[in-house]
């Protein structure tokens, strides 16, 4: 069952791994405000619903901050792991949603704050975010054409999850690609390809 792979501390250091290569990405292209030089301005955070086993490395934030004396701006590349600055790590917030909406009658709000520990107010905003917000936004609109139309708006991020985990060989491979795809500057980098 997918909810077994937030257990795994395999899936999390792949994420880790596949963030640490899209920063490395980001830091290619330079500063997006001046072109000036990116350096590396990682920061901690403490995310929540990973397993207990969870290597730090994978606490860490991938950051880069521009060293053009006069820009210095923060450079925040796509994330894997993270899904905006949400506390939850993103595969959980992605498997709860999808919990809800892809069970016959969705699991229950009293069964998923059970499973993983979530308030009631934090799956309200989720459900409102994904239901109100994502739906309309330039991210899912630019994303939108890439997916099939069988991906219903009306059911994100659920839906998303199905389409990618039904075109991939495993649960963990689907799960891995659906965040990489709504990492939104992941347009060509496989999950696959860091699974060795």
């Amino acid at each position: 069952m997918i909810t077994e792979l937030l257990q795994k501390s395999s899936l999390f250091t792949l994420l880790h791994r596949i963030d640490i290569d899209l920063a490395n990405q980001c830091r290619l292209k330079g500063c997006p405000f001046c072109d000036g030089p990116l350096h590396q301005a990682n920061y901690e955070r403490k995310p929540r619903g990973g397993p207990e086993t969870l290597p730090h490395d994978c606490s860490v934030r991938q950051s880069l901050c521009c060293g053009r004396e006069g820009c210095r701006r923060r450079c925040l590349p796509a994330s894997c792991l993270f899904m905006g600055r949400r506390v939850y790590f993103g595969a959980v917030v992605l498997v709860v949603m999808a919990l809800m909406q892809n069970r016959p009658g969705g699991a229950s709000a009293a069964e998923l704050k059970t499973m993983f520990g979530i308030s009631e107010k934090t799956l309200i905003r989720w459900i409102t975010y994904f239901q109100e917000e994502f739906p309309l936004s330039t991210t899912w609109q630019q994303l939108r054409g890439r997916v099939h139309s069988s991906v219903s708006n009306n059911h994100l991020p659920g839906n998303l999850l199905t389409y990618f985990t039904h075109n991939c060989k495993s649960a963990e491979g689907g799960l891995v690609d659906c965040l990489c795809f709504l990492a939104s500057d992941f347009p060509t980098l496989r999950s696959s390809r860091l699974m060795e």
